[in-house]
Order: structure tokens, then C-alpha cells, then sequence
């Protein structure tokens, strides 16, 4: 990403100007003629230099660090998205939102329930399956369980060998490698988190193979691709993979959707007649 400074000095200079001195503690003063805060008001509050914050206004600074990007967030009380926009124009990724855990918005859950002719998912980034609809029940089988270990995709990949009986043998390899890819990234994405660092430790532990596959170092998030399900009573049915992102950082919403002229419609329609109980214990 490249700073872009005659933006980075607008957004900054119309955001103190629109600050008005009482917000932030200070008096206002008889003798006030600048609308909103001072540029020296700004430096003091956010700790740096004022010259420094005068170079940034007048679009001649270099690249501030992301440390003091934050302090400027907090001193000119930006909200959650007038900070990231901050961080995007001086070139910087924003700071990653709020994790929503495994609390699951009723709104994505309504959206499951109307989602009645496709299999869906809600899958945190570590791979925990977090809700899915009937079809994607019938599909994968029940995963929503209270135990942790059963409900992560990555853990039950590598230490469930009944799991990969729904997919094809020729793909095995592919699929390790796309799982271990993506939570390669949400483990960078999170930082310092115990949770992700608690399941890499328990997946090192459990299984050589993901060991060598996570010292490959292959990085990738999980978007659009193509996959291939064997169901004990419908066989192979084949789907393209829709991952739609959530406002929350931690949770993707995974859309399973027939590829054109396939017969997967009308597997899809034979599964919603078997229901949930012959489903594989697979997952996608």
C-alpha cells in the first residue's frame, strides 16, 4: 500500500477542524479564532512533535508509523471506521476489528435459514464451524458440537481419518495444504492469541503431517474454489465454494452452490429428502 499524502493531510486537517475543543478537555478562550483544535492542540494530545504534525498537514512527512497513527485515532476520537481509513491513506493494513468469538449476529443466522435450497456455513478463521443450515447438516453432518476439537475443521482433517472418506483420495494432499494455508493467516492476522497458539501447539502434537506441512510456510485464504463431497447415499456431488466475509473479523460465511449444468440440483434435492442422518461426518 503507498501513503497518500495530499488525502492523509485533508482527512487529517478536516478532522481537527471539526473538533471542537470541549470535547477533548480543553477550554474554549475568548481569543479562539481557529475552528475546531490547533495543530499544537493535536500534537500535544496525540504526543509528537508539533512540527511534525504540521509536516503531515502540509503533505510533506514521511510515512508515520502505525504507533502513531493510533495515537492520532485516540486525539482526534475517530471512530472505528474513520480510523481505517486513516491507515489507508498513510499506507498502512488497518488494525484488525473486534473478534466476535463464537457469538454468531441473529441476522447471519436468519440469512441460514433462508439460504434453504444451498448447503451454508458460518466458520470462524481458526476453523471452528460456528452454525450451519439443514442442507449443510444433511451434507457434512451435525459439527456444531460443545466439544472444540470436534467442530474445527483443521483438527478433525488431520486427526480424524474417517473425515477425509468424504473426499476424493487425489485431493487429500490439496486440501491439507489449503487448510493449513488459511490458518497459517488467521494465526498472523491474530497476533498474539492464545486460543489460535493452544490449537497450532495441539495440532503439532497430534499430527506429523501437519507439522511438515505447516513448515512449508504457505499462506492463502480460503475464497472461491471448486470441491468435491462423496455422501454414502448420493455420491460425489461437486460445488463451487462462495466465501462471503462478515463485519466481524473472525467469522466467513461459506456458501456451497452447484456449478452450472451439474447434477448437484438435483442431489441437493435427494438430500433434502434423506435429512441429516446419513451424512457423512466430513467437512468441508
Amino acid at each position: 500500500m503507498e501513503m497518500d499524502r495530499r488525502q492523509l493531510a485533508d482527512f487529517l486537517r478536516r478532522s481537527r477542524e471539526r473538533l471542537r475543543p470541549q470535547e477533548v478537555g480543553l477550554a474554549t478562550g475568548p481569543r479562539r479564532r481557529t475552528p475546531g483544535l490547533r495543530r499544537e492542540e493535536v500534537s500535544q494530545l496525540a504526543g509528537m512533535s508539533a512540527d511534525y504534525y504540521m509536516r503531515l498537514e502540509q503533505a510533506r512527512s514521511p510515512q508515520p508509523s502505525t504507533q502513531l497513527l493510533g495515537a492520532l485515532a485516540r486525539a482526534l476520537r475517530l471512530n472505528g471506521d474513520e480510523r481505517d481509513h486513516l491507515y489507508v491513506l498513510a499506507g498502512h493494513r488497518p488494525p484488525a476489528g473486534p473478534f466476535a468469538g463464537e457469538h454468531v449476529r441473529p441476522g447471519l443466522l436468519y440469512l441460514l435459514d433462508r439460504l434453504a435450497e444451498t448447503p451454508a456455513q458460518i466458520v470462524g478463521d481458526l476453523g471452528d464451524v460456528l452454525a450451519q443450515n439443514a442442507l449443510a447438516e444433511a451434507l457434512f453432518g451435525c459439527v456444531c458440537t460443545v466439544d472444540e476439537q470436534d467442530r474445527n475443521i483443521v483438527w478433525r482433517w488431520f486427526t480424524d481419518p474417517f473425515v477425509r472418506q468424504a473426499y476424493p483420495v487425489d485431493e487429500h494432499d490439496r486440501n491439507g495444504r489449503l487448510h493449513v494455508a488459511d490458518l497459517r493467516a488467521a494465526v498472523a492476522r491474530r497476533g498474539d492469541d492464545p486460543a489460535a497458539a493452544a490449537l497450532v501447539a495441539r495440532l503439532h502434537e497430534a499430527s506429523p503431517e501437519f507439522t511438515r506441512l505447516w513448515d512449508m510456510h504457505e499462506v492463502g485464504l480460503h475464497r472461491t474454489s471448486r470441491m468435491k463431497v462423496l455422501h454414502p447415499e448420493v455420491g460425489a456431488i461437486e460445488f463451487d465454494t462462495e466465501v462471503l466475509l462478515t463485519p466481524a473479523e473472525d467469522q466467513r460465511v461459506f456458501v456451497f452452490t452447484p456449478p452450472p449444468g451439474s447434477p448437484t440440483i438435483e442431489a441437493l434435492e435427494l438430500l433434502r429428502v434423506i435429512g441429516p442422518e446419513t451424512a457423512h461426518r466430513s467437512h468441508a
